[in-house]
């Protein structure tokens, strides 16, 4: 059988195509859904600085939504999420990881504490089916249900410095949330939960809505105070290159099944004793083989590097020290805030080591100085 004897699934479509569509958007397909890549008339660099000066609208709705309701919801996703979910307060996010049995990254995830009862996970849209396949097959006895609510709902996102200029036109609440809070709010008809998070290193808020009353809440929102002029549409190609500026990861690129979170500077999100002064939280799938790796030292280590020169290092590309390879390019663009070529990569924990001068290799006899800088790249004043 060849691969063109092998049906292909339609893309899905967001329930902002349309305003995709009549703001000159540029569709490209991403993990099964058929998304924006950039706009026309902007392009990804514009894109990017305007997130950066103002406010980037970004139809985040390609993330999948879990919610997970009933008496065992808490214990089960304490369960599989490393981050410890049993004294999450309603109203509050955390970022975990959900890894494997080896310490490996199935995916990272935000969890939203809706009740003591009630949660939900937002995870990327490339793992949904992946983590719900995973999650049937470790449930075992614990009694809670699951819903999708991926293609039900929109998700969008508002960020920039002047993000909270828009959204307090609509509520006095939203603009003193806390970082990693979220709250439960009516416009008129539509019902919104807005949080206080993003992926681009900005202050602003993502929303999740019903799918139907998307297009409508999104006009409501450009028409608040200065809204045309401040916010813009902004598509996968700047969100990417914005959250590497803010030296985040991306699944497929700094995290993935065979990469732990220790290794990727995620230890904030790895309760690596959770279960010792609680027993109610139980143990993560995983813990024990995060331990046993924390124990004896991560071989590899997730860098900042700045490179010489305007070419962009990719990922794959080779890290030498010395002409000898010690790591591989995960991440890289030429960054539209400081006008500078930066990547992330991996290298071997003995030269993971700040203002160590290494070489990217572009090809055969082809390559660039690279520096070790501190990560994030950029970080907002706001």
């Amino acid at each position: 059988m060849t691969a063109t004897d092998v049906a292909t699934e339609p893309l899905r479509s967001s329930p902002l195509k349309a305003f995709h569509h009549e703001h000159g958007a540029k569709l490209v397909g991403y993990a099964g859904w058929e998304m924006p890549l950039l706009y026309t008339g902007t392009g990804i660099i514009e894109e990017h600085r305007h997130c950066r000066t103002a406010v980037g609208f970004f139809d985040v709705s390609h993330m999948g939504r879990l919610r997970f309701s009933g008496r065992h919801a808490r214990r089960f996703l304490d369960h599989v999420c490393t981050r410890q979910i049993l004294g999450m307060a309603k109203g509050q996010i955390r970022y975990s990881l959900v890894c494997n049995e080896r310490g490996g990254c199935r995916d990272d995830v935000l969890v939203y504490c809706l009740d003591e009862d009630q949660f939900l996970m937002v995870c990327n849209a490339a793992n949904r089916a992946k983590l719900k396949e995973h999650f049937a097959a470790v449930r075992g006895d614990m009694v809670f249900k699951m819903e999708d609510q991926t293609e039900s709902t929109a998700m969008i996102a508002l960020q920039g410095p002047k993000a909270m200029d828009i959204v307090s036109t609509m509520s006095r609440e939203i603009p003193s949330l806390k970082r990693y809070r979220f709250t439960e709010k009516n416009l008129l008809v539509i019902k919104l939960l807005v949080s206080r998070t993003g992926y681009t290193g900005e202050d602003g808020v993502e929303i999740i809505l019903g799918a139907g009353m998307a297009k409508a809440a999104l006009n409501m929102f450009l028409k608040q105070g200065q809204g045309a002029e401040l916010v813009k549409p902004c598509g996968l190609g700047s969100r990417d290159s914005l959250r590497l500026e803010a030296g985040m990861p991306l699944y497929g690129h700094e995290i993935d099944e065979e990469t732990d979170p220790l290794s990727a500077g995620l230890d904030f999100a790895v309760k690596l004793d959770k279960g010792a002064d609680d027993e109610r939280a139980g143990s993560f799938i995983g813990q024990e083989a995060l331990r046993a790796i924390a124990a004896r030292g991560v071989a590899k280590k997730l860098v900042g590097l700045r490179l010489e020169g305007r070419r962009a290092g990719r990922q794959g590309m080779r890290v030498l020290r010395a002409g000898q390879p010690t790591g591989v390019v995960t991440s890289g663009c030429l960054s539209p805030t400081l006008d500078a070529s930066i990547a992330m990569a991996y290298v071997q924990t003995a030269d993971a080591v700040l203002g160590t001068t290494l070489e990217v290799e572009f090809g055969p006899g082809k390559s660039a100085a690279a520096t070790i800088v501190p990560l994030p790249f950029y970080k907002s004043t706001t």
